[in-house]
């Protein structure tokens, strides 16, 4: 069924591959932000039956965002072609619509997208998309069968054919967190004026946030490359996932008003004034986008390491991550906890990648068999 949707217009951060020359895989740990251990990868893992997974949808144009409606099917955003789409277990994918005013470039193009979690009474949904001269953050009201009604609520992010960041969530508190890409140009990173190499939290409005740490500024922290991933453990914690450039990608433990260091430093440096990564890969072993927090750990999509990495936590730190599926559904997109228990990911092997027959896809993995 196609079911129409009118909208109206206001790097995915996936970077090709390092310039210079990269070490050997590496992984470095720590309990909490200010220690360091270095360890090895742990033992690659797959599940342990065929009834761990199911293939919720396939034969999809570059999926990049995922999230759940309170009926428990799920909106997936495809990328370059700009299209929302419902998709539910044992049913074939509904297109809701294709977003006018999306302007694919590179990584750009209808990125993230997030549930209201006043979903039953304000019925909104928000997607996060370049346009034709930034990125920017549209509110919708999604209702029988159709997204109508939609309003820019945050516009000005900058954008480039890379590092757009992207990702949208409603954290615990009930606001709306946003990750943007430095759009190809670092020095937006440190400035705290400048939107671009943040995460935003704001207001369903799109206004700043009540209680963020620079006044009247939708910035919650900075210092960023490429955030694509963002999730909340039950204990409030808020982790994120960072594309480096040549040597590190990183999982971060964010917390308000702090700095994460790019340009000035790429993964762990112990330097003043820069918040440490509680993880560190190369970038030839992630390469991270999507991650999700459920059964005690961080879950990890990973695009060029073509893995699922999870990240046991601790009580004030992360334990030792664990290498998954490694190579079995090639570059992973995003991870999410589904209603039913699952992990939902999306598979990204039609944009630099070598895509199977029915690539890509939606898989739902039970975690019981990992």
């Amino acid at each position: 069924m196609v079911v129409g949707v009118l909208l109206v217009s206001g790097c995915s951060g996936d970077d090709p591959g390092p310039t210079g020359t990269v070490s050997a895989p590496r992984i470095s740990t720590s309990a909490t932000s200010s220690a360091s251990t270095t360890t090895s990868p742990s033992t690659t893992r797959s599940p342990t039956s065929a009834a761990a997974t199911a293939t919720i949808a396939k034969d999809l144009d570059v999926p990049w965002g995922l999230a759940f409606l309170p009926d428990g099917s799920a909106l997936v955003t495809l990328r370059d072609e700009g299209r929302l789409l419902q998709v539910r277990a044992g049913q074939a994918p509904r297109v809701l619509g294709e977003v006018p005013g999306v302007t694919p470039d590179g990584e750009g193009g209808l990125l993230g997208v997030a549930v209201s979690p006043d979903f039953a009474t304000d019925q909104s949904i928000f997607v996060y998309f370049t346009a034709a001269e930034d990125n920017r953050v549209v509110r919708l009201t999604f209702a029988d069968g159709a997204a109508t009604r939609p309003t820019v609520v945050l516009r000005g992010i900058p954008k480039a054919g890379h590092h757009n960041g992207g990702r949208l969530a409603f954290g615990p508190d009930g606001y709306l967190y946003v990750t943007t890409g430095d759009a190809g140009k670092s020095d937006r990173s440190q400035d705290k004026e400048a939107l671009g190499g943040k995460i935003l939290r704001i207001t369903k409005d799109g206004k700043p946030a009540p209680g963020n740490p620079f006044g009247a500024s939708p910035v919650w922290s900075y210092g960023h490359r490429n955030v694509q991933g963002i999730a909340w453990a039950p204990d409030g914690r808020m982790f994120a996932s960072e594309f480096g450039q040549n040597t590190w990608d990183e999982l971060n433990l964010i917390q308000p008003g702090r700095n994460y260091g790019w340009p000035v430093v790429e993964g762990r440096a112990g330097r003043s004034g820069f918040t440490d990564p509680l993880v560190q890969w190369a970038t030839s072993d992630a390469s991270p986008s999507g991650i999700a927090v459920t059964e005690g750990a961080v879950w990890m999509a990973a695009l060029r390491g073509e893995s699922l990495w999870r990240v046991p936590l601790t009580t004030n730190g992360v334990g030792r991550p664990d290498r998954l599926l490694e190579g079995r559904y090639g570059r992973l997109r995003d991870a999410v906890a589904a209603p039913d228990g699952r992990l939902w990911v999306l598979t990204s092997n039609t944009f630099r990648g070598t895509p199977a027959a029915d690539d890509d896809r939606v898989v739902a993995l039970s975690l019981d068999d990992f």
